[in-house]
């Protein structure tokens, strides 16, 4: 160990570019005589096609969360009946952590933040209590039709509002009769 070292000619000094003719690049340091990347300095930025439209202009862009837009993200985690009647027992109680224990459904990432949202497909037979961000119209319909309790509303955050914006000053001025009530104005 006491004499081991790099292999011969994997070590290389790095090429000193405009040092002269003698220092193994020529006159021109391999950049040639004329134009934007001989000169000192920065060349062109990344992507630069030199004002032809560059690639990433010419390529469509995505729809949806795939493009960055908030669009399509989903704002549920979703579970249909059918999985409720396979996975729980009768009077269980279904939340978002029971469904998590249950292995329905394994959240990731921001999808762990997200409300519960029953789905109608499939068949229910049995009672249980549930409690849930939201449900579709045929869901609830079904799940009250087997004597389920339905709780909609868990889990789901009311959006940040500035308390001193206009429309929550104006509010504030309504409720307490400083301001006639009526449509709220056009900001």
């Amino acid at each position: 160990l006491n004499n081991i070292g790099p292999a011969e000619g994997a070590k290389t000094d790095k090429t000193r570019k405009g040092r002269g003719i003698s220092a193994g690049q020529g006159a021109t340091c391999g950049f040639g005589m004329r134009g934007q990347k001989s000169r000192s300095g920065t060349g062109t930025r990344p992507g630069f096609e030199g004002g032809q439209n560059p690639l990433y202009r010419r390529l469509p862009k995505l729809k949806g969360i795939a493009g960055g837009m908030p669009k399509g993200r989903t704002k549920f985690n979703t579970v249909n009946v059918r999985d409720l009647s396979a996975n729980f027992a009768e009077n269980d109680e279904v939340t978002m952590e029971s469904i998590k224990a249950a292995g329905i459904l394994k959240p990731t990432g921001a999808q762990r933040d997200l409300p519960l949202k029953i789905l109608g497909e499939g068949e229910i037979d049995m009672k249980l209590t549930i409690k849930a961000g939201a449900a579709t119209a045929g869901a609830v319909a079904k799940l009250e039709a087997a004597g389920c309790t339905v709780e909609l509303g868990h889990g789901i955050r009311n959006k940040w509002v500035n308390p001193n914006s206009r429309r929550a000053r104006r509010q504030r001025m309504r409720e307490a009769g400083e301001l006639a009530s009526g449509p709220p104005a056009d900001e």
